[in-house]
């Protein structure tokens, strides 16, 4: 009996090479099944990534910014205190001092560095240590930088917790601190942590091109001259501050002697002078801005009565700080010294310079205000500058530290204005076209005033009178002149 066969569905037909294609080939021949794993989604870095705040509102990353730099400026200033502490523990003339005072030692000074002045034994200190004030500004930056969220509604949180962790601090010391001096000391302190926490925390949550973009829309209303103007003076400022600190870094190298006699005087041993020269360091800003008043030619007092000029030294009695043995002595006034304000002019013709490469004016005018911008700029810059490195520095004659601010900005501005003007307009096309055709026009009056043309005054002279025709027969009058054809 034969079987039946068995029928089988149609196989489809596998690839050949040519059904394969180019891409194809180069698989090579295995028949190993692929898988494919889904890729996992990378987590996202960021501010909220970082701290953990995923889901919260971006406000309260902002708030936690704000406190973490404030305790960690906080901790930088009082830990020397802490330390000075412990290592004089031991010394019995010490035994009535206890930790909590080192604190407050230190937190009044943390207060201090924030524009809070400070009162003790009825003597009021206003004297803002801006290497403080600079410290603080970079805790904010930083811990804006790590963890807030760039947004406004953090910059604000972070701000206002910022000024509250300040004033919390302020009230802890109490009398010892700004409201043992008054509700204007308190005022004071919460302006100048406003100030630090804005400008600290706002510039931590920036990310690069950012405040240009933020900016540019009212930026861009200001006409030209105004903007190029004030970056100018900004630059200006810049060069002088800078000038002033390479001078500042002069005197500290000449006056190391008279700092090292200090030293000896104080007795202090190694931990000692570490400590005092961490501590100078709150107070080198402002002897670089006390420099820039002298560059400018004011000059600058450290008590009543004394003057720190280029054209005269008056020196006094000076507080027992090694930095302050940097300053200039009796007797090294005038002279050659008598010259240093020109620093200010060499620098607005610096500021001049790039004016003139920046500024595409279409006017006369656009040029001379721009530098009038500029100088105005420059001497609210640094007028203001130096107002902050000025104050009481304690009783009596320590009430008068500082130079003259609106003296120093007026300074600042007329010499500067004075050296970019001399850059700057000369090299002004449109002023050297409007120059040049002024000088040609007063030129020509000139010639015309002082020689006589005889062929011009004859032609001045015979325009107008009566024209002789060669043709005209004897006794016939002359033509009249001046109509488009002959009055008959």
């Amino acid at each position: 009996m034969t079987r039946p066969p068995t029928l089988h569905p149609p196989r489809a037909p596998r690839a050949g090479r040519a059904a394969r294609g180019p891409g194809a080939a180069a698989a090579g021949p295995s028949r190993a099944r692929r898988t494919s794993t889904p890729a996992t989604p990378a987590a996202p870095v960021g501010p909220s990534a970082a701290t953990g705040l995923d889901g919260a509102p971006r406000w309260v990353s902002g708030a936690l910014a704000g406190v973490q730099g404030a305790l960690l400026s906080l901790l930088v200033v009082v830990m020397p205190a802490l330390a000075a502490y412990v290592v004089t523990s031991a010394d019995p003339s010490n035994a009535e001092i206890g930790w909590p005072r080192s604190v407050a030692v230190g937190s009044s000074l943390w207060l201090l560095g924030h524009g809070g002045p400070l009162t003790a034994d009825g003597v009021t200190i206003t004297l803002v240590p801006l290497g403080i004030t600079a410290l603080a500004v970079f805790t904010a930056y930083a811990s804006a930088r790590r963890s807030a969220h760039p947004a406004l509604s953090s910059w604000v949180a972070a701000t206002v917790a910022h000024v509250v962790a300040v004033l919390v601090v302020a009230a802890l010391l109490g009398e010892a601190g700004p409201f043992g001096a008054g509700p204007l000391a308190v005022l004071r302190l919460a302006l100048g942590s406003t100030a630090v926490a804005a400008v600290g925390l706002g510039a931590g949550m920036l990310r690069r091109g950012r405040l240009r973009e933020l900016t540019r829309p009212a930026w861009s209303r200001i006409p030209a001259l105004v903007r190029t103007g004030t970056a100018g003076g900004l630059l200006l400022s810049a060069v002088v501050v800078g000038v002033a600190g390479l001078v500042a870094s002069g005197w500290v190298i000449s006056g190391r002697a008279a700092a090292g006699d200090v030293i000896e005087g104080l007795g202090v041993d190694t931990f000692g002078g570490l400590v005092l020269a961490v501590g100078q360091l709150a107070v080198a800003p402002n002897l670089v801005l006390w420099v820039l008043a002298w560059l400018a030619g004011p000059g600058f007092s450290v008590g009543a009565g004394t003057s720190y000029a280029p054209n005269e030294v008056v020196s006094g009695p000076l507080p027992a700080l090694p930095l302050l043995g940097a300053l200039p002595t009796p007797g090294s006034g005038g002279g050659l010294v008598t010259w240093v304000p020109v620093v200010v002019v060499l620098s607005g013709a610096v500021a001049g310079w790039w004016l003139h490469g920046r500024l595409v004016a279409s006017r006369r005018r656009e040029t001379p205000l721009a530098l009038v911008v500029l100088a105005l700029a420059a001497g609210t810059l640094t007028g203001a500058a130096t107002l902050l490195a000025g104050g009481a520095a304690g009783p009596g004659r320590l009430e008068v530290v500082g130079g003259p601010a609106l003296l120093v900005g007026a300074t600042v501005a007329g010499l500067g204005l004075l050296g970019a003007a001399l850059v700057a307009l000369p090299a002004d096309p449109v002023l050297r076209r409007a120059s040049a055709r002024g000088a040609r026009r007063t030129w020509d009056r000139v010639r015309g005033r002082g020689v006589v043309d005889p062929a011009a005054a004859t032609d001045r002279g015979t325009r107008g009178s009566p024209t002789a025709d060669p043709g005209d027969q004897p006794g016939e009058p002359a033509d009249q002149p001046g109509g488009r054809g002959d009055r008959r």
